[in-house]
């Protein structure tokens, strides 16, 4: 069997799986974001490592943890966790969607070096501005810096021991010459940074170090079982579904937002603001749309109306023409294709007849129309998305995939278990590095339903997008 941890922002995930890629057993273990200020997003690494111990001891309940053989990590992207020379966590792990690092961020952007060895645009989320806003703000802290750690990688120092990162997690950090997968000492430089400070680099499907003894003995894994790069958490995901080939994709309804493609080559447009960034396997890639808030609109607007977000999607019936009310989901900045941190949110058109089921159909929509703004900047540069698999929470939800088909003009796979995106993922990488397994070897997630577009709302979908642009405009002039 094999076992993949998936650190995400509101919780940690761990699901094992036979050879046959069959799920034998899954357990979860929240997590709680902090905002100390506006803008602030973090987590205490320490919580990661509570929440994986509570994953694994609720595991050993179900199934013989002895018969693992491999383990696979992915998890949320671009957060920083920094540690001194002994390996102690010295802040908070800033994560990626904190918008502190605007300013640096947008300084580093500008210079072209950054652009043209990463591939993309230098986003407040990503992990190097987060750096430079620690050597401006916390210097004594930043003097103290040794490593920093991607979040699943501070889980792997926690399994193995050892410093290491993957392709695509180390793809956003704007460190990684991207298309020659290794870091860049003049991006580094430029950030006050070293090679010394990063960790070495593998490939997903590769072996990254081996499980402690002790780790082995408390939760009765055998004790130096691999342990694999990994991925990213939207490159797990397009390994948990099979999407590796140009013109494959997904779209994940998760805390964040995407519009993932599968691409031939190494393809950088980022000028777009879409995401070019390594795919979890030896010389591929893959290009993104990402948003800040999906499930996170749904759930802030639960919060408001005082029912849960299951709650308020359960009985809203066939899919309906948008209404009146338009939602901007900018409730903390935008990335593709506005790459804006300032930006926020707002309900418009509001009115007598704006009901809560209204208003629960405006904020999926709006986080509809903002995939759309991904889809169009995915098509400015020319790549084209044959197929879609949902993925993520809100992929529950069939209205909202209905809304989403018939936005993108695109039929939505749903595959049988789509939250198992990621950490179904990191258990196929597990397998891989295990046994050498190809993922072509492997079978494609069972297909549950399909959702198609509904033609005879298409122009009222239309229509409403085209105000969704023009409101976007307007809030980007009062934000």
């Amino acid at each position: 069997m094999y076992l993949g941890l998936d650190l995400g922002t509101s919780g940690l995930k761990g699901l094992v799986i036979d050879a046959s890629g069959a799920v034998m057993a899954e357990a979860s273990a929240p997590l709680q974001v902090a905002r100390p200020h506006p803008g602030w997003s973090e987590q205490d690494p320490a919580d990661w490592v509570a929440a994986a111990s509570d994953v694994l001891r609720k595991l050993a309940g179900k199934i013989d943890m002895a018969a693992i053989a491999g383990i696979g990590l992915s998890g949320q992207m671009h957060g920083a966790t920094v540690l001194d020379a002994a390996d102690k966590v010295l802040r908070p792990c800033i994560l990626w969607n904190d918008t502190r690092a605007h300013a640096q961020a947008a300084r580093l952007d500008a210079d072209p070096r950054f652009r043209a060895i990463s591939g993309n645009i230098v986003f407040p989320g990503f992990t190097a501005p987060k750096l430079v806003w620690m050597a401006e703000q916390e210097p004594e802290l930043f003097a103290r810096a040794a490593k920093v750690l991607l979040p699943k990688d501070y889980l792997r120092l926690w399994l193995t021991g050892a410093h290491v990162a993957e392709m695509s997690d180390a793809a956003g950090t704007s460190w990684l010459d991207v298309g020659a997968r290794d870091w860049s000492d003049d991006l580094l430089a430029a950030t006050g940074m070293t090679r010394d400070q990063m960790p070495a680099l593998v490939e997903g499907a590769a072996i990254s170090g081996s499980l402690r003894a002790a780790l082995g003995a408390e939760f009765g894994l055998k004790p130096g079982i691999p342990v694999a790069g990994g991925a990213g958490d939207n490159a797990a995901t397009a390994i948990g579904l099979g999407v590796a080939r140009a013109g494959q994709g997904f779209v994940s309804l998760g805390t964040s937002g995407v519009l993932f493609a599968a691409t031939d080559g190494y393809a950088p447009a980022p000028e777009t603001a879409v995401h070019t960034f390594c795919h979890a396997l030896p010389g591929t890639w893959h290009q993104m749309g990402v948003i800040l808030a999906a499930t996170d609109a749904l759930n802030w607007f639960s919060h408001i109306a005082g029912a849960s977000a299951a709650d308020l999607t359960a009985n809203l019936g066939t899919l309906q023409a948008p209404g009146r009310a338009l939602f901007l989901p900018y409730l903390g900045g935008e990335r593709t294709p506005l790459n804006d941190a300032a930006i926020r949110g707002a309900f418009i058109g509001l009115e007598h007849a704006t009901d809560r089921a209204a208003a629960t159909r405006a904020v999926l929509e709006g986080v509809v129309f903002a995939l759309k703004d991904c889809q169009q900047a995915l098509a400015a540069t020319g790549t084209k998305l044959d197929t879609l698999i949902a993925a993520g929470g809100g992929a529950r939800s069939d209205y909202w995939l209905s809304a989403l088909a018939t936005a993108l003009d695109l039929p939505i796979l749903v595959p049988e278990a789509g939250e198992h995106g990621a950490a179904l993922g990191a258990a196929r990488l597990g397998l891989m590095a295990a046994t050498g397994a190809s993922l072509e070897a492997m079978p494609l997630p069972p297909i549950a339903h399909e959702i198609i577009p509904d033609p005879t709302l298409t122009a009222a979908y239309a229509d409403t997008y085209n105000r969704y642009c023009a409101a976007q405009t307007a809030i980007k002039d009062l934000t």
